[in-house]
């Protein structure tokens, strides 16, 4: 499913949002401006007949806003919060655990809020990690770090043994800090809550690096993660540059999306070829990598690789599929079938290269987050907050059209989102390195 099909057929897709019941607490935040459970965020900014999605759409396709209502579902007095950090580490980890905290304690005088350790796990009781007791001295500095005090872990846990522990610990409100398999992991946990009928929301935060979660147009630690990942663009010019026929190859993140890499190449127009798992290459041939990069090498003397880790896999046909912990694909190493295979192609035409191959994956997941991050991490948490203690649930918190918003967690799990290859950061990308011309595309 695309976009533009939703806008062909917009029924295809719920925006509805669940809730635990009527709201009848008064909230105890004063001069806030509220918002109503009807206020939208229209899903498409730019339609070309608005009146005819209007004719054909049963329910006008909108996000629920996010932000504080003037009533709450849960009683301040009676709620205990949970907060767990799932998958891989992300820049703002952190700070999204402090602006919980720091939420849920001024603003809603939540005096009780647990941290669990190391992902779901720390749900579940046979693995034995104590939670944490998070206040806000215990979180006052937490952001200057990388990675997440709660620490993580991938993979599936049985949402009984989970919703259980839940129960066990009073906690009303849970938050889950993650991404695709987090999501998922917090859907079970809704529905067997939903089947035993209990009054607990959770609330998932969005938290995947390589941006790529559906109808969320923005993740915290994106930003960051091109920041970080500049620098080690302009170290990988520098070692292709200050060689004869110098080659520079960088693998950033990115299983399906490329989002990263091409968003780098903007912000450092060094780069000579950007490779995305929405576009296949090949290797050789007439349009093929190979010959590009001849053909680059034959202008400058230097190129700049940038290749996401996901680019490429069709080069790996009939090698062995594995799975991480969390049921995701594991992408074979582009990064390195590209160094040995155009070091096996120019050596065959007898032509000497200096290729530098430089992989700054963990670096660049472990850094603290950069301002413009740790703003959009705060917000972020206290639009979780927000929405958890109105008693709604299943959703989690997104970003559109600059608005915060209520995602349905069966939308954002749907699929991939990924670049559109007619869109203006591609277009931009092409620009840049004019990697086309050079394809002889």
């Amino acid at each position: 499913m695309i976009y533009e099909d939703i806008l062909k057929d917009p029924d295809q897709c719920s925006f509805a949002v669940r809730s635990l019941g009527s709201c009848t607490e008064v909230s105890p935040l004063r001069g806030r401006r509220f918002v109503d459970d009807q206020d939208q965020i229209t899903f498409a900014s730019q339609v070309k007949n608005i009146c005819s999605l209007q004719q054909r759409a049963k329910v006008f396709p909108a996000f629920q806003k996010a932000g504080p209502r003037a009533k709450l579902f849960h009683r301040p007095a009676n709620t205990r919060a949970g907060i767990v950090t799932c998958g891989g580490l992300c820049p703002g980890l952190n700070n999204v655990i402090k602006g919980l905290v720091t939420v849920l304690f001024h603003d809603y005088s939540v005096a009780t809020i647990k941290g669990f350790r190391y992902g779901y796990q720390g749900l579940v009781a046979k693995y034995r990690h104590a939670p944490m007791d998070l206040t806000p001295a215990l979180v006052d500095e937490i952001h200057k770090s990388g990675g997440t005090i709660l620490g993580s872990s991938r993979g599936n846990q049985d949402p009984g043994a989970m919703v259980d522990t839940l129960e066990t610990m009073q906690i009303n409100l849970l938050f889950c800090i993650g991404g695709d398999g987090t999501l998922r992991g917090a859907k079970a946990i809704v529905d067997e809550i939903a089947r035993r009928k209990r009054p607990i929301s959770v609330i998932g935060i969005p938290k995947t690096i390589d941006n790529d979660l559906r109808f969320i147009e923005k993740t915290f630690g994106f930003e960051t993660a091109v920041q970080a990942a500049d620098e080690i663009i302009t170290c990988a010019h520098n070692e292709a540059e200050g060689a004869d026929n110098g080659i520079g190859i960088v693998k950033l993140m990115g299983r399906d999306s490329g989002f990263i890499a091409a968003a780098v190449t903007l912000a450092n127009s060094v780069v000579d070829f950007c490779l995305v798992p929405e576009i296949s290459f090949s290797l050789e041939g007439e349009h093929g990598l190979c010959k590009a990069v001849e053909s680059k090498l034959a202008q400058s003397s230097h190129a700049v690789i940038v290749v996401a880790e996901g680019a490429g896999q069709s080069l790996f046909a009939g090698a062995e599929a594995k799975k991480d912990a969390s049921g995701n694909l594991l992408k074979h190493d582009i990064g390195v079938f590209l160094k040995d295979e155009l070091g096996r192609h120019f050596k065959k035409l007898g032509q000497d290269l200096s290729i530098k191959y430089l992989d700054p994956s963990y670096h660049i997941r472990s850094v603290a987050a950069n301002s413009a991050d740790a703003i959009f991490c705060y917000l972020l948490a206290e639009n979780a907050v927000h929405a958890a203690m109105a008693g709604i649930t299943g959703i989690v918190i997104g970003h559109w059209n600059n608005y915060f918003t209520h995602v349905p967690i069966e939308l954002a799990i749907g699929e991939r989102q990924k670049i559109d290859l007619d869109g203006a950061l591609w277009n931009g990308v092409l620009s840049a390195t004019q990697q086309n011309v050079f394809f002889g595309i």
